[in-house]
């Protein structure tokens, strides 16, 4: 009998990053200007992109400007509109992983399988569908809108014509004349409903919860803008400015303040008078609940589309899914070809955590899965050493640019691993009362919001009730809090020694009692 050969040795790198969106593109570059140039990126998918890799929908764009979803490293004076088209948006993360040096540290078509901390190696021991590797630091930058979330309705397995999610569209499903069925009335589904309304014979949407739309005020750039943006110093950095400050205007309406939102409430009310004109229609899609308490969505094209002949908006909640269409609670079958599932994602249950073990040997799922989704500053957390996030719990926004969001927290990285290189640390972790402490001071101040106070069901609430989702304040404070590593809220450890050193009193959370920004 032959004796099995033995298994690779796992390859050590310093840095393992997982996923190759926005968030892991830039980790990656800043890394390698750092001198951090051992490092390797895990991406499960073909391509560098992430949420714009996957989600090519008809209509798929972008609901943040285009000068400001951009990397401030990085800018675009090609953009088309002021609102990017989702192939622009992948283009131009395409560009900038060409551009940048670092994609010959890229796995693509990889799955990290499990990632346990290894106290005794004081590294990562990662397996992943392209080998093992043993890492100094681990990355997540998988993304909140990376893995689709399904509707558990009865019977939807079951049912014989195409069906597919928004985020994973079958482009070769053709649906001209076909009877089309959209469950979900989000971000994604009021971008497909126009565009389905076109081509589809009969078109069903059915809403749970009708949404705050407001006008999309999109345009597109003239050839004299973009040479100007491309060759008149500064004012690409100020058309950003600009757009930047503006939308931090609206944060004292999200988090202290809801009726300075009663402006937008009324356009948004306008909106639906100028799109439709069928009172009863108008009655439906009027939402219940104050404005932001949900996120607030733009649109020119969704009202009128529902305002169409061929669509029907279906406001009964389904009770089943049959082979040949959708039953709603009242006993009405409507017959269907397609079933487009715009439900989501998951984004209160991370599903990378359920590849990460920590140094008590439980997942991170596991660990969230009791106490909510909680880290330091969105980035750290107790347990799991030398683990960093990027777009971790509260740190998604509901009126600015995610981008800049990740920018400051891969700034707080690089100056932890500075850190740890310059102090010859093996291991940070931080320490468990700070992370404590400044989750309780996260939820203080969510009780204000309009989030909370707004009176609907939001998906940025978990299932403990609590908004793990979003920042509360303003994205200027974040980057204030982000700016330097404070190595005083963490347990470092020497590379010879397993016992931590706090490197302060834990219970001090000087950065948390500082005036409300």
């Amino acid at each position: 009998m032959s004796t099995p050969s033995p298994s690779p040795a796992p390859r050590e790198v310093d840095h393992l990053v997982i996923g190759a969106g926005f968030a892991g593109l830039a980790a990656a570059i800043k890394l390698d200007e750092d001198g951090e140039r051992d490092l390797v990126v895990i991406e499960k998918g073909s391509d560098v992109g992430g949420t714009w890799r996957d989600n090519t929908y008809p209509g798929a764009a972008c609901d943040v400007p285009s000068q400001l979803y951009s990397y401030s490293f990085a800018p675009n004076p090609d953009w088309s509109m002021s609102f990017s088209p989702q192939p622009e948006i992948q283009a131009y993360i395409q560009k900038v992983a060409q551009r940048s040096g670092v994609l010959d540290r890229f796995l693509f078509d990889t799955e990290v399988t499990s990632a346990t901390w290894d106290d005794s190696a004081q590294r990562w021991q990662v397996q992943t569908t392209s080998g093992d590797f043993s890492a100094r630091t681990v990355i997540s930058a998988a993304g909140g809108l990376s893995e689709p979330k399904l509707p558990e309705i009865e019977g939807i397995e079951g049912f014989g014509g195409e069906i597919f999610h928004s985020a994973r569209w079958n482009h070769e499903a053709d649906l001209t004349g076909k009877r089309v069925a959209v469950i979900g009335t989000g971000a994604s589904a009021i971008q497909i409903v126009p565009q389905l309304q076109q081509v589809a014979g009969h078109l069903d949407v059915y809403q749970r919860t009708a949404p705050y739309v407001l006008p999309r005020h999109d345009r597109r750039y003239s050839g004299v803008e973009k040479l100007a943006l491309r060759h008149v110093p500064g004012l690409q950095s100020l058309y950003r400015t600009a757009i930047y400050w503006g939308r931090e205007s609206y944060v004292p309406a999200f988090t202290r303040m809801p009726k300075l939102a009663y402006p937008a409430k009324k356009m948004a009310l306008g909106n639906i008078a100028k799109g439709i004109k069928d009172p009863e229609l108008r009655a439906k899609v009027t939402p219940d609940f104050e404005i932001g308490c949900k996120r607030i969505l733009i649109s020119n094209t969704y009202y009128p589309a529902l305002a169409s002949e061929n669509v029907e908006l279906v406001t009964d909640p389904i009770a089943r899914v049959t082979e040949g269409g959708v039953v709603t609670r009242d006993g009405v079958e409507r017959p269907i070809d397609v079933l487009v599932v715009a439900t989501g994602f998951h984004t209160t249950e991370l599903p990378i955590t359920e590849h990460l073990t920590g140094r008590s040997g439980r997942t991170l799922a596991q660990v969230w899965g009791e106490t909510g989704m909680a880290a330091y500053k969105g980035t750290a957390v107790a347990d799991f050493p030398n683990l960093f996030f990027i777009v971790g719990p509260n740190t998604g926004l509901g009126h600015s640019s995610m981008v800049f969001m990740i920018e400051s927290q891969v700034a707080y990285i690089r100056d932890a691993l500075r850190t740890m290189r310059h102090h010859d640390y093996a291991v940070l972790e931080v320490d468990r009362a700070r992370q404590d402490g400044y989750n309780a001071d996260l939820q203080r101040r969510m009780k204000p919001t309009v989030w909370t106070t707004g009176g609907c069901a939001s998906w940025y609430l978990d299932a403990h009730g609590n908004n793990t989702t979003l920042w509360p304040r303003s994205t200027f404070a974040f980057r204030g809090q982000t700016a330097s590593f404070d190595v005083d809220a963490y347990r470092v450890t020497a590379p010879t020694s397993l016992e931590p050193t706090p490197t302060s009193k834990p219970t001090s959370t000087p950065d948390l009692q500082e005036a409300s920004a």
